[in-house]
């Protein structure tokens, strides 16, 4: 049979899966957030995998583009009691600036120093909305207004199965984004990029123009994401919105773990390390400071080890065992 055709089967049984799953379930509260959320992060990865993934420009700074969205967002709520359905395109379009304007004195830059000049503009980002407490609220933090009547146009429910649907929809449109740029021009030219700069260059293919228009598609979804975020925990400070362990750092090694560079890694990667987050923090947090670190780190290095590529190309080597 057909590769791509299979692929297909493959992508539309798992959406049916992923639709089906909260009817599935008989504990509709904690496990419903935790899938949520795994959607969510899921999306926000496959944003990164854009840059990082297909140019290999391995960006530290992404919770910069997901703190814009976020709070750009909630802002224009509270001020302006604008639906964040419309805040998003707001959101969108700042992030994206954003993104441009950090690619201009960057792009040049390759392996970690381009990590280093992105985790300083995230935390750059993080001081300024802790200082900017106007608007910001800074350190205290912003919360989102609630109404339990507001419903789909203000996007807040009393139910959490409602922003399954909707962080499922957002995995969904970035996954589809994904898939369409690595298969189109702009696709092969950022994997020319991520091949051989120099060599890249020689075939005449504009380094500097295909990074910032990867990085402005990849920071606008981001922010986006960081609108979803914000509507579904209703709350957030600087410290949260631009973490840098908690969204950059971890949305990096959600596609390093499940395959970077591929369709589906994102996906498999949150499913593996949100979960085992999870596990370790409820059996492991207990029994002394560090321990649930200790062991889910040991865990990552084991995979990154046994194969750097990622859960995805373990997954085919052992299909590939069974046909064998």
């Amino acid at each position: 049979m057909n590769t791509k055709l299979v692929q297909r089967y493959c992508s539309l049984a798992l959406f049916i899966l992923l639709c089906s799953i909260p009817w599935l379930l008989t504990d509709q509260g904690y496990a419903i957030r935790v899938l949520t959320l795994l959607l969510l992060f899921a999306a926000m990865a496959q944003s990164w995998n854009i840059v990082g993934g297909l140019a290999n420009q391995i960006s530290l700074g992404h919770a910069a583009f997901f703190g814009i969205g976020a709070y750009a967002s909630t802002i224009l709520l509270i001020r302006f009691g604008l639906s964040p359905w419309l805040g998003i395109l707001v959101a969108m379009i700042l992030a994206g600036l954003t993104g441009g304007l950090l690619s201009l004195p960057t792009m040049k830059l390759r392996g970690h120093y381009f990590a280093l000049a992105t985790l300083a503009f995230g935390e750059v980002m993080r001081a300024i909305a802790n200082t900017w407490s106007s608007v910001t609220g800074g350190p205290v933090g912003i919360s989102v207004p609630f109404s339990p009547n507001a419903g789909l146009g203000m996007m807040q429910f009393k139910s959490t199965i409602p922003y399954y649907f909707i962080m499922l929809g957002a995995l969904t449109i970035t996954t589809y984004i994904f898939w369409k740029i690595s298969h189109s021009k702009l696709g092969y030219e950022l994997r020319a990029v991520k091949a051989n700069v120099d060599s890249a260059e020689v075939i005449g293919i504009d380094t500097t123009r295909t990074k910032i228009i990867a990085a402005v598609i990849s920071a606008a979804l981001m922010g986006a994401c960081g609108v979803l975020y914000a509507q579904f925990n209703f709350f957030f400070d600087p410290d949260s919105a631009f973490s840098l362990v908690g969204i950059s750092i971890r949305v990096a090694l959600i596609c390093i773990i499940g395959g970077i560079g591929t369709v589906f890694g994102p996906l498999i990667g949150a499913c593996f390390l949100l979960p085992l987050e999870e596990i370790f923090n409820a059996f492991l947090s207990g029994k002394g400071a560090g321990y649930s670190q200790l062991a889910y780190g040991l865990i990552l290095i084991s995979i990154i080890l046994l194969e750097p590529r990622g859960l995805t190309t373990l997954f085919k080597q052992a299909v590939q065992r069974i046909k064998a």
